[in-house]
Parts: structure tokens; sequence; C-alpha cells
């Protein structure tokens, strides 16, 4: 399944903030189920850690913030007179 000398696996479901099984308020976090899981799929011998910080909520705000800030990215901004002109195409001229 996997290499003994994998130390650690970290998952990140993007925002977070999914509720596994979707089942309400109630139901146990998607951390929660994947620890779960994932640890009844792996070897015994294999340590599972699912990393899920509080701050997660945040991570795309931020992720986004990083690629808007490099200047290699600045060649795709796309400004809302483009969008407005072009529609939906103007992001495969400009991105792909």
């Amino acid at each position: 399944m996997c290499d003994d000398d994998v130390a650690a696996l970290v998952i990140d479901n993007g925002s977070g903030m999914c509720k596994a099984g979707f089942a309400g308020d109630d139901a146990p976090r998607i951390a929660d189920r994947m620890q779960k899981e994932i640890t009844s799929l792996a070897p015994s011998t294999m340590k599972i850690k699912i990393i899920a910080p509080p701050e997660r909520k945040y991570s795309v705000w931020i992720g986004g913030s990083i690629l808007a800030s490099l200047s290699t990215f600045q060649q795709m901004w796309i400004s809302k007179q483009e969008y407005d002109e072009s529609g939906p195409s103007i992001v495969h001229r400009k991105c792909f």
C-alpha cells in the first residue's frame, strides 16, 4: 500500500468545513472520519495522523492572496471590464 519510510500522511480537504456524511451538525467532522477510515486501511505498523488546523477555513483565501501577489500571475488577472466584454471565455484565453 505505502512505503515504510512514509513518516506522515497529511490530508487537506480544501476549506475543511465539510461534515462527514453531510448529516448535520452532530455528524463527525471529516477529519475524524478520514482518521478512522484511513487507519483501518493502512498497515497496523503505520501511524496515521490527519492534520486539520482550526485556521483552515482561511486557507483558500490565504492561498489566493499568495497566488495573486506573484508577479508571474499578474498576466492572468482579469478585470471586470474584460470579463463583461468577453464573458467566461476570457479565462481560457488568458490562463490556458
